[in-house]
């Protein structure tokens, strides 16, 4: 004799029908909103990424040419007095601005990074004032003190058809988590770009808790990737969660073969499957009626 399967019935809100009822049309409004912001964020994070790899290209190659200058024939310019001082000067100038370049762009991608961190915390959505109260709050907890019965989810029941908030939470916790690795991997490689050409005597020699610009760890502890206890950023590492980088410090003696690899490095962003990026956004937008990708 064959068992039926008794399927589980979905969850019911714990909220009256009038107050679940502005909760799920509430939550849904959310829901698109912040979703339909960390979509236009990954595109412009895709945006500075390959900006920011075409100013470190030319950081690159505008320090290779200085390498290369007291060697290069010059032809009929070589009997021209100072040409090559002169060349290299230029080189420098065009390099020190290409680097200027790479770390504006490096600070607005940290700020997108921000943006996707506080996005991912405005998903639940708790009622303010009395259970009938048309007063909405979007945020990571509620504001009412000694309230634990509203749990901004609706008591997990689906905003939609069938994710429920924490389902919509752990989709943006992953993706953040993937763009957080890639922002750590992307700093370690700025810093090597820095370093091109820096003066990397004892006193000013560049190293992982240097800040590169003014509010940076500020930016980065309101992303959680700053380590208070190290006092300084946390450490580049892959997806598995391993990490042999330790106690960092970059100089200019890195072969142009390293560098390739570093500007590959960047291109190939190894932390971001993109894959599963554009899966999650394409679950989602069914879901919530929206095209997010």
């Amino acid at each position: 004799m064959q068992m039926e399967t008794v399927q589980s019935p979905p969850p019911t809100s714990p909220l009256p029908p009038s107050a679940a009822r502005l909760w799920r049309v509430a939550a849904q409004r959310n829901l698109r909103n912040q979703w339909s912001q960390l979509a236009t964020l990954r595109k412009d994070w895709s945006s500075l990424s390959s900006r920011a790899l075409s100013h470190a290209n030319e950081a690159l190659n505008y320090h290779l040419h200085q390498q290369y200058m007291p060697h290069k024939a010059l032809g009929v310019l070589t009997d021209m007095p100072l040409i090559r001082s002169r060349a290299s000067i230029k080189l420098h100038n065009r390099q020190v601005l290409a680097t200027r370049e790479l770390l504006e762009s490096y600070k607005a991608m940290v700020d997108i990074l921000r943006k996707m961190f506080e996005a991912s915390r405005l998903f639940r959505c708790f009622l303010k004032g009395s259970i009938n109260s048309p007063l909405l709050q979007f945020s990571e907890r509620s504001e009412q003190k000694g309230d634990s019965s509203d749990t901004g989810d609706g008591g997990g029941i689906p905003v939609y058809t069938f994710l429920s908030i924490s389902s919509h939470e752990k989709y943006t916790e992953e993706l953040v988590q993937m763009f957080s690795l890639e922002l750590c991997m992307k700093r370690f490689l700025v810093l090597e770009f820095v370093s091109l050409g820096y003066d990397t005597s004892q006193v000013k020699q560049l190293s992982w808790s240097t800040e590169l610009y003014a509010g940076e760890f500020k930016h980065l502890s309101g992303c959680n990737l700053y380590c208070e206890e190290t006092h300084g950023p946390v450490l580049p590492r892959s997806r598995d969660g391993k990490s042999d980088m330790f106690a960092l410090t970059f100089d200019n003696q890195l072969s142009s073969d390293v560098l390739e690899v570093y500007l590959t490095t960047w291109r190939a962003e190894l932390n971001i499957d993109i894959f599963r990026v554009n899966e999650i956004f394409e679950i989602v937008g069914e879901e919530i009626h929206i095209k997010l990708c």
